[in-house]
């Protein structure tokens, strides 16, 4: 049996924000520099050019990439031979307030009701798998709210099938159009439970940009999705031409008989997260 101390755990959290809200992820930035070299639109393709020439800002000065450092997401594999000394939720939630006090980036945290600002962008959101080993590694995901509240699920019917899931993703974009600050990654949750399919389509937000799917009928079907996705022609910054979608990423799991969940998670080209091993 381990022992990590909360402390360990609350510094780890504190640079993994402090790093993630200053830079894009790196496999998403190298994909924009992709996408800029065979953009057709000349709106477009100035939106990239600005994109990277932000991170260039960024990396040389360590201001955050966006205004929007977002709402703290916090992923937590925890080992079953680990023993956190101290609470662990606290120790989380005490680094995400410290980092987003160090690095002065914006509370956009409140109350939903009041409007009532909780002051340190804290409490974050916290998932939790107990995973064999002895090891925690923690995933900071800062989520912007421009895409995050295009984002949308579904109860399809189980007769809607492939068909069904797939108007629903095209539907979903081309109502979010360049609201959630193309080019996107498109994380996507089929089956499950209502929660759990939202869930499954954020973690693959957390998927490196260019990384074959396993299932090949979903390595497929992200494929084709993409290629549709961008043959809509919303383009960069909703600007027009090829290159709305940089990835789409989907996750299955078993469901009911009478349902058929769908969730689309729609990530910013910022694509921020990053994570650590203690």
């Amino acid at each position: 049996m381990r022992t990590i101390s909360g402390e360990a755990v609350t510094q780890a959290v504190k640079q993994l924000f402090l790093s993630a809200c200053r830079m894009p992820e790196r496999g998403a930035l190298a994909a924009i520099e992709s996408a800029l070299e065979k953009e057709t639109s000349a709106p477009a393709k100035e939106a990239l050019r600005q994109l990277v020439e932000n991170a260039r800002i960024a990396r040389q000065t360590g201001m955050p990439y966006c205004q929007d450092t977002g709402m703290a997401v916090v992923f937590v594999e925890l080992g079953q031979d680990v023993r956190i000394e101290g609470n662990l939720s606290e120790a989380i939630q005490e680094g995400v307030r410290q980092a987003y006090e160090e690095g002065y980036f914006r509370k956009s945290v409140r109350d939903p009701l009041t409007g009532q600002n909780t002051g340190d962008n804290t409490p974050a959101v916290i998932h939790y798998d107990v995973v064999p080993g002895d090891k925690l590694r923690i995933t900071a995901a800062p989520k912007g709210f421009g895409s995050e509240n295009m984002s949308r699920i579904a109860m399809l019917k189980p007769s809607d099938g492939l068909g069904g899931i797939r108007r629903f993703i095209l539907d979903s974009v081309r109502i979010a159009d360049g609201s959630p600050c193309p080019p996107v990654v498109l994380g996507v949750g089929i089956g499950g439970t209502f929660e759990l399919c939202a869930l499954l389509a954020k973690k693959q937000l957390l998927r490196p940009i260019g990384s074959v799917n396993a299932d090949e009928t979903l390595a497929r079907m992200e494929r084709e999705l993409q290629g549709d996705i961008n043959a809509l022609g919303i383009g960069a910054m909703g600007l027009g031409g090829p290159n709305y979608c940089l990835a789409v990423h989907i996750a299955k799991y078993p469901t009911h008989i009478a349902g058929l969940p769908v969730a689309v998670n729609f990530q910013c080209h910022a694509a921020r997260h990053g994570s650590v091993t203690l």
